[in-house]
């Protein structure tokens, strides 16, 4: 660990580094050898990563194997114990300087965050807000986008979700599946360049899960960068463009859905597959 430091306000280095913090190649998300400790607990021991811009990458694997950990980390919801991170060429979470990381101030990681959108397990929407209260509230409090622009917006969005009916509604009003839909809306509303999910369907009734899964489907088609962790594996086969199979902190296995669904090469990742498919 870097000794700590300090500069013009900025938090405690992070780990040393090589000198230059541009991102390696023209990939959206870079991930190099990236660790996460919860004190004695190593949960992830050493992630590379990268995800073009346009691609579908999704992530399995079992339950504590570190597929949610990674995900809060891109976002820097997680703080990296070591290793880097960028997001659109932009070193996530910290400014290099003389070799060392420094952690950004919590309004600059704030910005950061705004082109990265992220829905939850479990839609995490505003009780006392309606539907459209929702969608408009980040981006006229954050990017200060006018009310009436952002409402126009919430409403375009609404309809590309199947649910413009439900703009005054409140989320207790509403189905799990049409939930998310809204979590959705609502991260796309932020106009980000990657959306992260993070087993966006794990928390509905097995009825509702397609409607959601049609939503993600449509962003796909229309070009988004998705990071999926996912159980959904006929969603991965189908919609995505890598698959990443994860366990006990480190990337087993990678490659082309149809590759690793149909001929994984590692025991883990048969033995996985074995008991999902």
């Amino acid at each position: 660990m870097a000794e700590k430091t300090r500069d013009h306000g900025e938090q405690e280095a992070a780990p040393e580094t090589a000198e230059g913090a541009a991102a390696p190649g023209d990939a959206l998300v870079v991930a190099e050898n990236v660790h996460k400790s919860f004190g004695r607990l190593e949960v992830l021991k050493g992630i590379d990563l990268q995800v073009r811009r346009g691609e579908v990458m999704c992530i399995v694997g079992p339950s504590g194997s570190g597929k949610s950990t990674f995900l809060r980390c891109v976002n820097h919801l997680e703080k990296l114990t070591a290793g880097r991170l960028w997001v659109n060429g932009e070193l996530m979470g910290y400014r290099q300087k003389r070799g060392r990381l420094y952690e950004l101030r919590d309004s600059e990681i704030a910005a950061q965050r705004s082109d990265i959108g992220m829905v939850f397990q479990r839609f995490n929407l505003f009780p006392h807000l309606t539907v459209l209260g929702n969608i408009v509230e980040a981006p006229v409090q954050v990017k200060r986008v006018p009310r009436a622009r952002a409402t126009e917006r919430a409403m375009e969005l609404l309809e590309r979700v199947g649910l413009p009916d439900k703009a005054n509604a409140y989320p207790e009003q509403l189905s799990g599946g049409q939930q998310q839909r809204v979590a959705i809306a609502r991260a796309l509303a932020m106009e980000p360049s990657l959306m992260l999910f993070d087993e966006p369907t794990s928390a509905l009734d097995p009825e509702l899960v397609g409607e959601v899964l049609d939503v993600m489907q449509d962003l796909a088609g229309g070009g988004m960068t998705m990071v999926v962790v996912t159980h959904e594996m006929g969603f991965a086969r189908e919609v995505g463009d890598s698959l990443v199979f994860m366990d006990d902190g480190v990337v087993v296995e990678s490659g082309s859905p149809a590759e690793v669904l149909s001929n994984p090469r590692h025991e883990r990742t048969q033995a996985f597959l074995s008991k999902v498919l």
